[in-house]
């Protein structure tokens, strides 16, 4: 370790003894601790070697590590192992290297690699011995090798890898026999840890995993892929048995169902999940002939597991349930090939088969293939029929309700969550009661994996009982409001209990019984915010959002009475960003809910109204903290298109402060939140867009001459990272208005155009930090004719790859003959358009744009915002075939600046 860690430093310029000296020691074969000393520094210096020294150390180095690899009656296997472990260290840099030096890397690489596959096959030939961890150490590291050679390396010869096929079989089927006895049945000691003389541990599992891992490179190399093809039903029958529990996953998870809920979840490092992984890769691969293999050594396992029961094996259950787990995990590609026609067996009744078989068998003697069963069941209900799917239905509801061991209960709770969404009213309606109270019980000795289980199976059954929805609430909310108040700042936990919360309040009749519960608690916790555990007034703010989504006028009054000035004194006092940004959305909600009618709840409107400015003034702050001011936008939003006679008389003030926070704004989202209220403030100037422009060259802005150059170089820059269909609506068409207006004033702006490319090769950090990039500059209406046409082309683009063949019939032009401009535009495109398509055009926008909406509060701003109504398509159409006849000189002129592609999007819609 010492003199490896001064190499880093001082080797090879200030130290070119060292290399020589340690290449002496590893060929005096009379000196093994020398031989050893040498390989451990070599391998502690192989991990940060680098492209300048591999190909130099090579040549020199590969002769000598060869011989060690070579020579088993010379040296053991651990050191034959460490000298692999530099090999492998070498390959990876020289694989890093194949992109660039192809030639080079190829000429080092090919002379040695015949001699090493050799070397590879003497290894992996000879069948795997139980009790042997050198023998598995040594192994591993030939396929490390040999994976990195796979990935790194593709100018190999698949030749090369054809002679490794027979001895890595033998490897493959020998060592099940030695998993099997040592890990899945648990003889000979399997749970002792081994550890190397570097401490590091020698585990037969690790190196199973590895053999997978390379098994699953090879199959997703289109060039091995063949070389594996003709193995495939056998390759699938061994990876099968491979998935079976061991007999320490056993013992943890019979003793821990959070372990086991955590470790079905989450894709671990075990034997099971690279089994999964290989059988994916195997359809991805091997298409039909994978699902073949697939389902033929499913049933092969299967038969095998009933003859094993007979037989009296205490174990036959493993590999029963390791053939379900094995269809489970690669359910989706089996139901995708089923409904496409690709199987042609019958798949479900397959499954029927084995999982009514097994359902017979004791579920204390059987747990975890009990629960295996009923997840099954879950993952391919739409093939089960509906007798079967009803059964398990009925005995998950009484298993949840049984004293039956954890395992059983957790699968019994993933079968619910997935099957009562789809059951009918008049199976489930009976023992929907009694499943409620039996998840309640079940809740109260849950913890951390399991209580996100618990509480996503009570949410699906609390919206499957919604005719009995006025019984249910009594009961379930008192329990659920306690485990979302002791896991306040646990998010995952507290979000899961909101959204059981949330159900009960879409459940017809409970939303006010549920509010009556809840606001006198939420009420007086932000009251006092500052005496209150962490976490719990976010969390109350949060919960009181939840609440207001969709509700009825009577409960957002009834929230308002309670919590309104307390959220804004919390906003306008806390600087705690969490609180900040979850009140800011509460108040928002409240707007949202209370619209026009809010100003007067409390008496005066102006008071009131005071208040809201108040906020507003705090988060456009710009000496806040950007975090603070996350959701300012939407709460402006909701500000000027509810109270717009109101806010009327502070939009120059509004404007200055949105102006200074985005000059002091460090987050990119909150910026970009900002550029679309003040898109939304030219939408509300549209009789005039000028007025708009004046107002903003008359406001200051620090850095700049006005408000307008410093606003537009930003928009500009920031248009391509706005999300969201309406605020990418709201911003496109505020572009278009302002280029609309020909305004002087726009064309003496210029803004950030197209990046300088640089002719002096990779660009390091360095090199970046004393060469920032350059741009090239363009006047303002170039660039937002330019962002125009980009919008264009990426709708095109999106509509072409999903129909091709009505290309021409998705583009008619749209009528607008009076060509007035802004507002003959914006009229063309929120009525109802003559052209067919536009929903399709619509969607499709959505989806290039990444539309997300849910039912927040955003979403009730898209609805009543009339500028939602606009059909984007159709509006940029107009656009450009008004701007085109009727200035037809500036229309030219700006057409010079665009790329191809965009210069291509708006020929294709002035065709017509």
């Amino acid at each position: 370790m010492g003199i490896a860690s001064i190499a880093q430093y001082d080797w090879p310029e200030g130290w070119p003894e060292l290399l020589p000296f340690l290449l002496n020691l590893i060929s005096d074969r009379g000196n093994r601790d020398g031989v050893h000393g040498a390989l451990r520094c070599l391998a502690l210096l192989s991990s940060d070697l680098d492209d300048t020294v591999v190909p130099k150390l090579v040549p020199s180095l590969f002769p000598h590590l060869h011989t060690i690899i070579s020579s088993p009656h010379l040296y053991e296997n651990s050191l034959r192992a460490k000298a692999l472990s530099i090999v492998h260290s070498c390959i990876s840099v020289l694989g890093s290297m194949s992109g660039v030096y192809k030639a080079e890397t190829s000429s080092l690489m090919m002379p040695m690699f015949s001699s090493l596959m050799e070397q590879f096959s003497v290894i992996l030939q000879s069948p795997v011995q139980s009790e042997e961890p050198d023998d598995w150490s040594i192994r591993m590291e030939v396929l490390k090798c040999l994976l990195q050679s796979v990935q790194n390396i593709p100018s190999l010869p698949v030749t090369q890898f054809s002679v490794i096929l027979p001895p890595l079989w033998q490897t493959f089927v020998s060592s099940l026999k030695v998993y099997q006895k040592a890990c899945i049945e648990g003889g000979e000691d399997s749970h002792a840890v081994r550890y190397d003389s570097d401490g590091g541990e020698k585990s037969l599992e690790s190196f199973v995993i590895q053999l997978l891992e390379f098994l699953i490179t090879m199959v997703g190399n289109a060039r091995l892929a063949e070389l594996v093809g003709g193995n495939i039903k056998e390759l699938v029958y061994y990876t099968i048995a491979f998935q079976q529990m061991t007999e320490e996953q056993v013992r943890t998870w019979s003793l821990d169902a959070n372990q086991y809920v955590a470790d079905e979840d989450d894709v671990t490092y075990s034997c099971r999940v690279s089994g999964c992984l290989l059988l994916e890769e195997i359809i991805n691969a091997y298409g039909e002939e994978g699902i073949d293999a697939i389902i033929v050594a499913s049933q092969n396992r299967f038969h095998e597991s009933r003859e094993a029961k007979v037989a009296g094996s205490a174990d036959w259950w493993k590999l029963r349930e390791a053939t379900l787990f094995a269809f489970a995990s690669i359910s989706e590609q089996l139901l995708e090939a089923k409904a496409s026609g690709v199987i042609y067996c019958d798949l479900g009744n397959l499954i029927e088969q084995m999982i009514t078989e097994d359902m017979g068998t004791g579920v204390h003697e059987c747990p975890f293939l009990h629960a295996r069963v009923f997840f099954i069941v879950s993952k391919f209900r739409s093939l089960i029929n509906q007798r079967t799917s009803e059964q398990f239905l009925y005995g998950a509801v009484q298993a949840i309700a049984s004293d039956v061991p954890p395992p059983v209960k957790v699968g019994a709770c993933k079968a619910l969550s997935q099957l009562l969404p789809e059951s009918k009213q008049d199976v489930i309606q009976p023992h929907i009661m009694g499943l409620l109270l039996s998840l309640v019980d079940l809740l109260r000795q849950a913890s951390d994996e399991t209580l996100h289980l618990v509480l996503e199976t009570l949410q699906a059954a609390v919206k499957a009982g919604h005719s009995q929805s006025t019984s249910i609430e009594p009961i379930i909310s008192p329990i659920i409001l306690n485990v979302w108040a002791q896991h306040v700042s646990d998010p995952f936990i507290s979000i899961d209990a909101v959204e059981v919360l949330e159900a009960i309040k879409n459940a017809p009749g409970c939303i006010r019984p549920l509010v009556s519960r809840i606001l006198p608690t939420i009420g007086s916790i932000l009251e006092k915010p500052k005496l209150q555990p962490i976490g719990l007034v976010a969390g109350s703010l949060d919960l009181l959002t939840m609440i207001l989504k969709n509700a009825p006028a009577d409960v957002v009054k009834a929230v308002f009475e309670t919590c309104f000035n307390t959220t804004i004194q919390i906003i306008l006092e806390s600087d705690d960003h969490g609180e900040m940004q979850n009140a800011t959305e509460c108040l928002a909600a409240i707007l949202s809910g209370g619209r026009q009618e809010l100003l007067s709840w409390e008496g005066d409107p102006g008071h009131t109204m005071k208040k809201l400015l108040d906020v507003a003034s705090r988060l456009l702050d710009p000496n806040l903290e950007s975090s603070g001011s996350l959701f300012v936008g939407s709460y402006i939003l909701q500000l000027i298109l509810h109270y717009p006679s109101e806010m009327s008389p502070h939009t120059r003030e509004l404007i200055a402060a949105i102006v200074r926070r985005m000059q002091s704004c460090e987050i990119a989202g909150l910026k970009s939140s900002l550029v679309v209220i003040l898109a939304r403030l030219v939408h509300l100037s549209a009789a005039d867009v000028n007025q708009f422009i004046n107002l903003m060259l008359n406001i200051p802005a620090n850095g700049y001459g006005n408000s307008l150059t410093y606003v537009m170089s930003e928009w500009t820059k920031l248009q391509g990272e706005v999300q969201g269909a309406y605020q990418i609506k709201v911003t496109t068409t505020a572009l278009a208005l302002l280029l609309s207006t020909r305004n002087e004033e726009l064309a003496k702006i210029s803004v950030q155009g197209h990046l300088i490319k640089s002719d002096a090769g990779i660009k390091t950090r360095s090199k970046a930090k004393f060469a920032p990039d350059q741009w090239t500059l363009i006047p303002l209406p170039a660039k937002i004719f330019s962002l125009l046409a980009d919008t264009l082309a990426e709708i095109q683009e999106q509509v072409l790859d999903e129909d091709d063949d009505n290309e021409d019939s998705d583009w008619e032009e749209v009528s607008n003959s009076d060509g007035g401009l802004p507002q003959d535009i914006i009229y063309s495109s929120t009525v109802p358009s003559n052209v067919g398509p536009s929903v399709e055009h619509l969607d499709a926008m959505a989806k290039v744009f990444d539309e997300g909406e849910d039912d927040s509060y955003d979403d009730d701003l898209t609805k009543i915002d009339p500028l939602n109504e606009i059909k984007l398509v159709d509006f940029l159409t107009a656009f450009f075939s008004n701007l085109s006849n009727n200035d037809r000189s500036l229309f030219d002129h700006l057409c010079q600046s665009l790329s191809v592609s965009q210069s291509a999007a708006v020929e294709k819609v002035l065709r017509k």
